[in-house]
């Protein structure tokens, strides 16, 4: 046998041994023949770099290459569910289908709700093109290289297996309860953040931009839908099956029943037996099985009319309290933390829990000794819900007092008339806060800075080379390319990082100073209406407050923070290397009063440009984003699938309802 042949056997066998290890767990060999295959294959390849495939088991290793994600529209809208939280919910969901479909007979598929990151992949001829996420559901991120690392998802059908010549499978990728448990292992003995839930370890791990990372981490998939023009059945229940066979992983736990008690038993069950699965899962998925039936029920701007998500209570379990500890945050915001004997809760072992803030703690009479009961707020952070008084005995504790002065610093506390939060304001010396003020800084919707991140970040806090926001920009190379200089790759993209964030417009940057209360909105309100750092720095109360949407308080913290002589250095020594601290000339044409003033409503799939674009349109020409339609609500956006509902509500109160040709046309941006 050839190399080349033999290249091709060892592909078709890996492939088929993963299968039967990760999807189906039959191993029909030990590790070791396992890796003695790879490492022959890895070697044949290296050999023969002619014959390379993107899809060989090889590539499911990853690569420490750096990549950059792409954006790619969905061939269909990956939309959301609609939830519900009791049985009441789900009759009345059966019912609007017993409605919709005029009598018909039907069957529901009842599915397990895994809590991971939807993704999209899409297979020709057998073999994965590529993997999306879903995004806003109109387009998502192209995380192909990482999704190849997880095992559970075939690369390569195997042939004759009957799958259609092209077609799209969605599920969830998930990161096990077994991988997540050890990634906050590794994490707590290297004194990094932890991850509070395997959904955003998931999340984290699949937008790494280090495909090797993602192979560390042994993610899992579970698919749930499949999608096509040439899809061989029209029961949902039945292509999944089929699926099954062509390689993929699908729930052992799917069950098509005939009746609203099949549903409720299928509930009442999986409440219980969800705790034994080895993945996170929130809730049951409810799908009418026939095809062609959700065709006919079709789809609300939002969700689909023919499925629905049904959420389990959170978990409650009891412990004992034995200590409250503060936290300090980036805006110096004290979160009192309850220390607890360890309790298992939702699939982890809990130790801590928020206790939000002092009036919380009142509110319980809470004491050192405390029988507490704790759950998980929408499966994922623990908090305290209540004390069992009865529990009280003569060794009980004191009462907790929440502390009058930073635990970091020392300063006295101080809370705000309106907040329920006490606050450290020493926000130029506070370290918690200088460290948070700079993640801030760096974070995706601020300058962007993505070459760096809270360890490093924290690292070079503790080095001295950075103590606040402008020292990034006086980083030097030997700082921190190490002494041998085998960081040097790693300086070079954290240095040319930092050098392209002086082009943010003004508007983050504005955010990204982390100014108390000024959030993601306030700041581009606030950019628009002075134009320049210099004049908001100068303006008054009232001139503040003219601001849409701009309140006593956040005026105020404005005012309070342009105050300060350390924050007016701060502002000239960014200035002084290139930082944009005006509207450009661009930005400033670019936005207008057509729409002042007037309140609007988006709904439906659009064709020219994402719901998050037509938002930010909105607000460049001066209009408000609005959720829902009242009599103050000025025209209804309206894209293709507008929700009834909203069309109905529209039509009874006389609101325009205008399509994306009228409004572009209205905003000369056609």
């Amino acid at each position: 046998m050839g190399e080349k042949e033999r290249i091709e056997q060892l592909r078709a066998e890996l492939h088929r041994h993963n299968y039967q290890y990760y999807v189906l767990n039959q191993p029909e060999i030990s590790d070791m023949e396992f890796d003695q295959l790879m490492h022959e294959l890895q070697d044949l390849e290296a050999r023969h770099p002619e014959l390379f495939d993107a899809n060989s088991p090889t590539q499911r290793v990853g690569s420490d290459l750096n990549q950059d994600f792409k954006q790619v529209v969905h061939k269909r809208p990956m939309l959301s569910l609609a939830n519900t939280y009791n049985k009441d919910e789900v009759r009345e969901f059966y019912q609007r289908v017993e409605e919709g479909l005029s009598g018909q007979p039907f069957q529901i598929c009842c599915e397990m709700k895994f809590d991971g990151l939807s993704i999209s992949l899409h297979y020709l001829d057998g073999r994965l093109q590529y993997a999306v996420t879903r995004g806003d559901g109109v387009q998502g991120d192209d995380v192909t290289a990482n999704v190849k690392t997880i095992p559970s998802i075939p690369l390569v059908l195997p042939e004759g297996s009957g799958y259609p010549h092209e077609f799209e499978i969605r599920g969830e990728v998930l990161m096990p309860w077994e991988s997540f448990e050890a990634l906050n292992r590794e994490r707590e003995a290297a004194e990094e953040p932890l991850f509070a839930n395997p959904r955003n370890a998931a999340s984290g791990t699949l937008k790494s931009k280090n495909s090797a990372v993602v192979a560390q981490r042994k993610l899992d998939a579970y698919l749930y839908y499949l999608l096509g023009e040439d899809i061989p059945s029209e029961s949902h229940y039945d292509n999944l099956q089929l699926a099954k066979k062509w390689g993929f992983k699908i729930g052992e736990q799917m069950k098509l029943v005939n009746s609203l008690q099949e549903i409720y038993d299928y509930i009442d069950y999986w409440n219980e037996a969800r705790k034994d699965l080895p993945v996170a899962t929130d809730g049951i998925v409810l799908k009418v099985n026939s095809i062609a039936q959700q065709r006919s029920l079709g789809m609300t701007a939002k969700s689909p009319r023919w499925a629905i998500a049904y959420k389990f209570m959170a978990e409650k379990q009891t412990t004992v309290l034995r200590e409250v500890s503060y936290q300090v945050g980036r805006t110096g915001a004290i979160t009192p933390v309850a220390n607890m004997d360890p309790v298992h809760l939702s699939g982890t072992i809990v130790r801590r829990a928020t206790l939000n803030n002092e009036d919380f703690i009142k509110k319980f009479d809470l004491h050192i000794g405390d029988h507490v009961f704790v759950e998980k707020g929408g499966e994922i952070i623990p908090k305290i819900v209540d004390v069992d008084l009865d529990a009280r005995d003569e060794n009980l504790g004191p009462r907790v007092e929440f502390i009058t002065h930073c635990p970091e610093c020392g300063t006295p506390l101080v809370r705000y008339e309106g907040e329920a939060a006490h606050y450290c304001p020493n926000d130029t010396a506070c370290p918690p806060q200088i460290k948070g003020r700079i993640e801030h800084f760096i974070s995706r919707k601020a300058m962007n800075i993505d070459s760096l991140g809270p360890e490093t970040i924290a690292e070079y806090y503790r080095r001295g080379i950075v103590r606040d926001i402008a020292d990034l920009y006086e980083i030097r190379r030997y700082q921190i390319s190490g002494a041998n200089r085998q960081k040097d790759k790693s300086a070079t993209k954290i240095l040319q990082g930092i050098a392209e964030s002086v082009n943010v417009p003004f508007e983050r940057v504005l955010y990204a100073l982390g100014i108390r209360f000024v959030g993601e909105i306030a700041a581009k309100s606030l950019a628009r209406y002075f134009k320049n750092i210099d004049a908001l720095a100068k303006a008054s109360l009232d001139e503040l407050l003219q601001v849409n949407g701009i309140g006593t308080i956040i005026a105020q913290s404005v005012i309070s923070w342009f105050s300060n002589p350390q924050n007016q250095w701060l502002i000239e020594r960014l200035r002084s290397y290139g930082l944009q601290m005006e509207l450009s000339e661009e930005e400033l044409a670019a936005h207008s009063d057509t729409l002042a003033g007037q309140s609007i409503v988006i709904s439906g799939v659009f064709a020219y440009h994402s719901r998050d674009e037509y938002k930010a349109l909105i607000e460049r020409h001066g209009g408000k984003n609005v959720g829902s339609i009242s009599a103050k609500t000025s025209f209804v956006l309206a894209g293709e699938n507008m929700g009834p509902a909203k069309l109905e509500k529209a039509t009874k109160l006389g609101i325009k309802v205008m399509n994306e040709d009228e409004f572009l046309t209205l905003i000369k941006e056609k």
